[in-house]
């Protein structure tokens, strides 16, 4: 039986990755009591105990809590970071499995992994692909918008919106320096930073990422079609990211694979003109979903995929 501990299991990820550990078989969840979750030595003996540490924490947190796990020396466990503190940082893994050829393999044999950011997951998605292929230059001019639902947004902005029923509406990061940009930059491949635009609407969960482009400024003018199967090829055999067969979407809405743990690209075009969409649940493959999938690699169990039936029943 191996045992995950998570240091911020109150939060909103931390709750999620309970959800989806307690249908795991093989592990069993270290847990601390309300007392005890800032007590330091509480937690550096679950830690110790814990094959898996998971960290649910603010940025300076995480490392503060890094810092207590590295002293436990050859007791130390792995650790998944699901803060932004180390997603670009040296020596870390990036815990995006579907990233590229022996990702996954890198992720299952590393100590240090870091839980990739929400919307960067959409976005590389959606970037990788491309610029593996040669249709997208890495320096080409990039604009990427995305909505989320409002769980995204801490727990001021859950209260807010919970509360007081928050905006309908509204974009922000308008100084155009989100936090998640460098890691869209490093794992999309990237070299030249994308203008990247989000901004929340007054749902709980649920996402979409999309990004414009003009056909004929890519590299072979690529139809829709062509971009469609760079997808369905690259992420061939995955589990958890399915590539639309369909070239338009017509509408879209972000919260239909809330509760999942799926991720879906769509190619829409007409006119020498296409918008690509990722969607995805923020809380699911854009963070919960992703940490027990990059869990179960570090311990060498099945993916554990959840669909909505399953977080139903769960």
């Amino acid at each position: 039986m191996a045992s995950v501990f998570i240091d911020g299991e109150a939060g909103t990820t931390g709750l999620g990755i309970r959800v989806r550990l307690a249908r795991m078989d093989g592990v069993e969840l270290i847990s601390l009591g309300e007392a005890d979750r800032k007590n330091e030595t509480a937690r550096l003996a679950a830690m110790r105990e814990s094959d898996v540490t998971v960290l649910c924490l603010p940025d300076e947190a995480a490392v503060q809590a890094v810092a207590m796990a590295e002293s436990l020396g050859d007791a130390a466990p792995k650790i998944l970071d699901a803060s932004t503190a180390h997603r670009v940082a040296a020596g870390w893994v990036y815990g995006f499995a579907e990233l590229a050829a022996g990702q996954a393999e890198a992720i299952a044999a590393a100590r240090l992994v870091a839980n990739p950011g929400c919307y960067s997951t959409g976005a590389i998605a959606l970037l990788r692909p491309l610029i593996a292929a040669g249709m997208l230059a890495a320096d080409a001019d990039v604009m990427i918008n995305a909505i989320s639902g409002y769980s995204g947004g801490g727990k001021a902005m859950i209260a807010a919106h919970d509360s007081d029923g928050g905006p309908a509406f509204e974009l922000y990061a308008l100084g155009l320096r989100h936090k998640h940009v460098p890691e869209i930059m490093k794992y999309g491949g990237l070299a030249r930073r994308p203008i990247f635009v989000p901004s929340v609407g007054h749902f709980r969960q649920g996402m979409l990422v999309s990004m414009p482009l003009f056909l004929d400024r890519l590299s072979g003018a690529p139809s829709a079609y062509e971009i469609s199967e760079v997808y369905r090829e690259y992420f061939d055999g995955s589990l958890r990211i399915r590539p639309s067969v369909g070239l338009n979407a017509g509408n879209l809405e972000p919260e239909a694979l809330n509760n999942t743990d799926l991720l879906e690209i769509f190619v829409c075009a007409q006119g020498g003109q296409a918008v690509l969409v990722a969607r995805l649940d923020n809380l699911g493959k854009g963070a919960s979903g992703a940490a027990v999938q990059n869990i179960a690699l570090m311990l060498g169990l099945p993916d554990p995929l959840l669909t909505a039936k399953e977080f139903a029943d769960a």
